[in-house]
């Protein structure tokens, strides 16, 4: 592409090759001729006046499509479908006047995005299982480590690093359902006709209600798919875009959350993405090490949310059996929004092939927040020991808001522990004892094993065939 020419960043630096290709003008176009040789077949099947010959030659141009012909058509007849119409009856003259017989334009743009949508939907798919596996191996790797746990971002009851990406993965396990239930209640478009009343199908088979049901069923099967929907109008009811980009947009808010917290993590040099030998963190801070490929992930993600209201608005706005508004939007937004998720879940899963983990530093955290933490196992542990509970919580709370004050004020360690020896109502209690992290994380690794055993191990197992795949390179 020219460099005088804008480029779209997704193809040229985000997403795969592969989900690329599914959406690009060869896939689409090759598809029509596809769809139109599928039509002819069954129609040939059911009686109509169709020759070998003629199907033939429409298989033997599939896929070398003049491009260059089909545009100086489009700019004379201002109709895309009837300039592919035109420049393949260029290269099949036998065969040019039984294309698209009987079918409206959406016979094959529909039909042809709906099968763009079921091969996005197995990538996204293939995506996520390998995601929700590798994520599943850092966290039973990590399912018994201690960390600080947040809520409202304020330091809370400790948890582990395991659990904590349990967390993540349980929103990828939910994504995965989502669009396991979009493939499995996919239908085709199928043989519907101008305005989904199949009459110009029904005057071809000259009234024949079997015939024309039995010619949508076969294409439908022809081109891979078990059900066509039953009520069309000249299009599928875009409901089907605002679900399938509702997916997508599930999947952008399960990235961004994690990356967020990965980002934060970093942050607090808890958990470091990846980072290569030579990488540049910063033009001008020469030490950075920035969470670039989790504000990359971030940024995507945001992208891919935010192009759902392009489906829910076109579906809300289709009049009666269709209006046109829908098509320059739709060629944006159901490519961009499958092309985003990919390239996310591409950066995902290359954070999690290489998350670096520190344990001394989250010790660190964590102890500095301990002594707060354990001031109720104190408390009961010094009433156990014959104290006065009420006696006893008033001690703990003048001492805690002394050390507080101590690290916030002053940025000293927490000395509650050593205040907290010197009052005889606590000599009883062994107060080290109670500064172990372990004490306080409760199920948290017991969880990990149940839910990797329970949730990811079952998708291991149905899917492995598609495990196993290496992480696939950024482009950048």
């Amino acid at each position: 592409m020219s460099q005088l020419q804008y480029s779209n960043p997704l193809i040229t630096r985000y997403a795969s090759n592969e989900m690329s290709h599914i959406w690009s003008a060869q896939k689409k176009h090759s598809t029509w001729r596809k769809l139109w040789i599928a039509l002819a077949e069954c129609e040939k099947q059911l009686g109509l006046d169709i020759t070998d010959e003629q199907i033939n030659e429409l298989k033997a141009h599939v896929e070398d499509i003049d491009f260059a012909a089909a545009a100086r058509y489009e700019k004379k007849l201002r109709h895309d479908v009837m300039a592919h119409v035109h420049a393949y009856g260029d290269q099949c003259p036998s065969a040019k006047g039984i294309i698209h017989l009987g079918a409206t334009s959406c016979y094959v743009t529909d039909n042809s995005e709906l099968i763009e949508i079921k091969e996005s939907l197995l990538l996204v798919r293939r995506r996520l299982i390998q995601l929700i596996d590798q994520l599943g191996q850092f966290a039973y790797q990590y399912k018994d480590l201690p960390c600080l746990g947040f809520t409202h971002l304020q330091p809370a009851q400790p948890t582990t690093v395991g659990k904590r990406a349990c967390l993540w993965l349980q929103d990828l396990v939910l994504d995965l359902e989502e669009v396991e239930h979009r493939l499995s209640t996919l239908r085709f478009r199928g043989v519907k006709g101008t305005t989904g009343t199949q009459a110009t199908f029904l005057s071809l088979f000259d009234g024949d209600h079997e015939k024309v049901e039995a010619l949508d069923r076969l294409v439908t099967e022809k081109m891979g798919f078990k059900e066509a929907y039953p009520i069309t109008g000249q299009t599928y009811s875009r409901k089907i875009d605002s679900q399938v980009l509702d997916v997508l947009g599930g999947i952008g808010q399960t990235a961004h959350k994690a990356g967020t917290d990965i980002r934060i993590l970093q942050h607090k040099k808890e958990i470091e993405e990846p980072f290569e030998k030579d990488q540049i963190g910063s033009s001008a801070m020469a030490y950075k090490r920035n969470p670039m490929r989790s504000e990359r992930m971030c940024a995507l993600s945001r992208f891919a949310m935010n192009l759902g209201g392009n489906a829910d608005d076109t579906m809300a706005t289709q009049w009666m059996e269709r209006t046109l508004d829908d098509s320059a939007n739709r060629r944006l937004s159901l490519p961009l929004a499958f092309l985003a998720i990919d390239a996310v879940l591409i950066i995902y899963r290359n954070i999690c092939t290489g998350l670096v983990v520190y344990p001394k530093v989250i010790e660190k955290h964590l102890n500095e927040e301990l002594p707060f933490m354990a001031t109720e196992e104190i408390l009961m542990a010094a009433v156990r020991a014959g104290g006065d509970r009420q006696d006893l919580h008033e001690l703990i709370r003048v001492h805690s808001q002394a050390a507080a004050q101590q690290v916030k004020e002053h940025g000293k360690a927490n000395d509650l522990i050593e205040r907290l020896k010197k009052e005889k109502a606590f000599a009883k209690v062994d107060l080290e004892s109670t500064l172990d992290a372990r004490k306080y994380i409760g199920r948290a690794p017991e969880q990990v094993v149940r839910f990797i055993e329970s949730t990811v191990k079952p998708i291991r197992q149905k899917y492995k065939d598609q495990l196993g795949v290496d992480a696939e390179e950024l482009k950048v």
